[in-house]
């Protein structure tokens, strides 16, 4: 959805705009997302095949075959990222919410309590912990419905919440906050939690929360881009301590021409 390539088509045929996003962080640190066109993608019920990458649907579990190059603006060569990802719901969730009147926008929090293996051979890194899946799809681009949004997950004792706001193109705001129970069963909360404002990132990125006593503490940033941030934050929500990572995206930046220009070196496409 961030493709510069899929923007200047027209936004036609998604099969010619796939890439598979990978991103590490930390010592080994490697970032990939090369673009390819149709004939490099593969489908079916289970699996989708992206180049030398896939990911595959077992029934129990999505795993995810990485093989990739990194691009690092500046630098003539590519590292090689190749590895395997397990991603193990313990938790599932039926059922897709719009997030605009229209349902142009949707979001499907497939997976609101994940485990995940991850087993890297290049770079040489191996983890387990905690993990979410979650989609998003529509009819129109997300430039068109949004100029902001901010998102979080975060993972309690009791379950999940996953908290959404931002301004719709039309200028009205909207936020809610979803609670997810133990076993993936939604509940949207009428009382949200106050806004926690966090400091702006080095592109000067606002970010947002939701949070008990509207206070949360940024304790890493982990992407930091003109038009796109991904941080970890320590909170409360409903009465419990948590860990949170946060998104926030501005849509206005990422259609500016500056960053369509700078997009293509962040976003290689593989003819």
């Amino acid at each position: 959805m961030f493709s510069p390539y899929y923007k200047k088509s027209g936004r036609g045929d998604p099969l010619q705009h796939c890439a598979l996003n990978v991103a590490l962080y930390g010592p080994g640190a490697r970032w990939t997302m090369t673009e390819r066109g149709g004939q490099a993608v593969r489908r079916d019920a289970d699996t989708l095949q992206i180049g030398p990458s896939a990911v595959h649907w077992t029934g129990e579990a999505l795993e995810i075959e990485i093989e990739e190059r990194d691009k690092r603006v500046g630098v003539p060569w590519q590292r090689r990222v190749a590895g395997r990802v397990r991603v193990v719901p313990e938790a599932m969730n039926a059922k897709a919410f719009a997030l605009d009147p229209q349902g142009r926008h949707r979001w499907h929090c497939l997976a609101p309590r994940a485990r995940i293996e991850v087993k890297m051979d290049r770079p040489d890194l191996a983890w387990q912990g905690s993990a979410y899946l979650d989609s998003n799809f529509g009819s129109e681009s997300l430039e068109e419905g949004f100029r902001v949004w901010h998102w979080s997950r975060a993972h309690g004792a009791r379950g999940s919440v996953v908290c959404y706001e931002g301004i719709r193109r039309n200028g009205r705001r909207f936020a809610s906050a979803l609670r997810f129970g133990p076993d993936g069963t939604p509940h949207e909360e009428e009382a949200l939690p106050p806004v926690a404002p966090l400091p702006n990132t080095l592109w000067q990125m606002e970010r947002k929360t939701r949070a008990d006593r509207g206070l949360a503490r940024v304790t890493r940033t982990w992407e930091d881009a003109p038009f796109y941030a991904r941080s970890t934050l320590e909170s409360h929500l409903f009465g419990e301590p948590v860990v949170a990572v946060q998104e926030s995206l501005d849509l206005d930046r990422f259609q500016s021409p500056i960053v369509q220009f700078m997009l293509p070196y962040r976003i290689p496409r593989s003819v």
